[in-house]
């Protein structure tokens, strides 16, 4: 199946304007791409958030299953932000998509967006009808504004409270 190509805010050949960044997303590919991705997540929801420590980290079995994809995001070529997705084991057609990070030095370029759209694209070129993800209440406003809708209220996840999220995955958001 065709890979989602990485996306950027501006084009490949463009130098952007001055106090702008180049954002760009892609798959991990290398094994050094990998480290930053973990590197990332463990910085931001471990060390920073003090989520899943209690479990050695914030990995599961989904990091070493092969349809999960890692992400990474750049900003002016620096990996700097990271999410990952895979299917829905039993549910056909529905992908997950979590562990969105942004390191904290560079939350202010906004490269958020850009890798919500990279797995929501990436999750429908591979025959994804839906993506649903657990969302911190701080974020909710900002996942309906890329178009996610909430299902229910409030649930726990990971030991706080997370807002379940869905998206279709027919049109881009």
């Amino acid at each position: 199946m065709p890979m989602a190509e990485p996306t950027s805010r501006l084009s490949a050949t463009a130098s952007p304007p001055a106090g702008r960044v180049a954002l760009a997303c892609r798959a991990v590919s290398t094994a050094a791409e990998r480290a930053a991705h973990f590197r990332i997540r463990r910085q931001v929801f471990v060390a920073e958030q003090g989520l899943f420590s209690g479990r050695g980290g914030d990995r599961d079995a989904h990091d070493d299953d092969p349809a999960t994809i890692h992400v990474v995001g750049l900003a002016d070529g620096v990996i700097c932000g990271t999410v990952r997705l895979y299917p829905r084991p039993g549910v056909p057609g529905r992908w997950k998509g979590d562990r969105l990070a942004v390191l904290p030095g560079h939350r202010h370029h906004g490269l958020g967006a850009p890798l919500v759209r990279f797995a929501v694209a990436t999750a429908g070129s591979r025959g994804g009808q839906e993506m649903e993800a657990y969302i911190q209440p701080a974020n909710v406003t900002f996942f309906e504004w890329l178009g996610w809708r909430r299902i229910g209220g409030l649930v726990g996840y990971a030991g706080i409270p997370h807002q379940l999220m869905l998206i279709g995955l027919g049109t881009p958001p």
